[in-house]
This record gives structure tokens, C-alpha cells and sequence, in this order.
């Protein structure tokens, strides 16, 4: 049984690394400067990957619209605050659409990493709540440490209220 779980440890080391690649554009502003980002330039631009992958070529065409992703990124569920809409600036309609693209992109990954953090939390609570119910669950004697750093056993009444508790924060956390 343990060697499943090295194993099982072992693919997912092997995998997580591959999971949080991002593409990287390499592109030079109007101004003649280098810059890299994470969100793609105007589509007018041409750009350079720095991953190796598939590289962008520009259309040479000026976009068709001035904001072609006018909907709302759907927040988190749990969102602490949600960012200020996009006022479009004045200007050359190109500089504003490609503004509003990376905004609109900066405001998807930070929405996108809020999520992936909520459910790494939910995770380890789960973890930690299937962790207490064993050690309830398993009986002997149990103790806390009270204030003074002293040992306190709990009794059956305790250790009751300590699998119930552990129950519904599995409940809670695990679904």
C-alpha cells in the first residue's frame, strides 16, 4: 500500500510542473522598447514566443472593434474585492483595444489564481478534518494541551463531540 503512494507521489511531483506553464511574449512597444508579458500584445504587433510555442503573427489590420471582451470576468465566489470596470482611455483605438485586452487578461488570472488558492485551502482543511476524525475515531487516550502546556485526556463525551465536529468539517470541506 505504501509503495502506491510514492508512486501516486511520485507522478504528481512529475506532473505539477507542466501544469503551470505560461506563455510568454517577447514585443517592442511604439516607443522602440522591449517588453515581456504574460498577456498577449495588440493583435497588430509582432511578437516573439519566449516558451517556443506557437508564435502570434500580427494581421497588420487595425482590430475590429475597440473592446472585444465588453462581458464581465466572472469573479470568484469568494472574492475579497473585484477590480474597477475598464474605463477606455483617449487615443489611438489600437493602444486602447490591446489595453483593454490585458486588463481584461490580468483580471482573468488574478480571479484564476483566487480560485486555484480557495481550493488548495479546501483541500488541506479536508486533509486536516479526515486527519482528526482517525485520531478520534481510533480511540486510546487522547489529550490537548491546555494553556500552561499541560496535558489534558479527554474523556468519552469529549472524544464524541471531537468525532462529530471532525464529521461535519468533512462534510464541510470534502464534497
Amino acid at each position: 500500500m505504501k509503495s502506491i503512494h510514492w508512486i501516486l507521489a511520485f507522478a504528481v511531483c512529475v506532473a505539477l510542473p507542466g501544469l503551470s506553464h505560461a506563455e510568454i511574449y517577447k514585443w517592442k512597444d511604439k516607443d522602440g522598447q522591449t517588453r515581456y508579458t504574460d498577456t498577449p500584445p495588440p493583435s497588430h504587433i509582432k511578437t516573439e514566443s519566449i516558451n517556443g510555442k506557437k508564435t502570434i503573427k500580427p494581421t497588420g489590420k487595425a482590430p475590429l472593434s475597440n473592446v472585444p471582451n465588453t462581458a464581465p470576468v466572472p469573479a470568484a465566489p469568494q472574492s475579497v474585492a473585484n477590480p474597477p470596470p475598464v474605463q477606455m482611455p483617449a487615443g489611438n483605438p489600437e493602444d486602447e483595444a490591446a489595453q483593454v485586452r490585458q486588463q481584461n487578461a490580468e483580471r482573468e488570472k488574478q480571479n484564476k489564481q483566487e480560485q486555484e488558492s480557495q481550493a488548495k485551502l479546501k483541500a488541506e482543511n479536508c486533509r486536516a478534518a479526515r486527519a482528526n476524525f482517525e485520531s478520534y475515531s481510533q480511540g486510546g487516550r487522547i489529550y490537548k494541551m491546555n494553556e500552561k502546556g499541560e496535558r489534558e485526556y479527554m474523556g468519552d463525551a469529549d472524544l464524541k463531540d471531537g468525532i462529530d465536529k471532525a464529521r461535519a468539517q468533512i462534510a464541510e470541506y470534502c464534497n
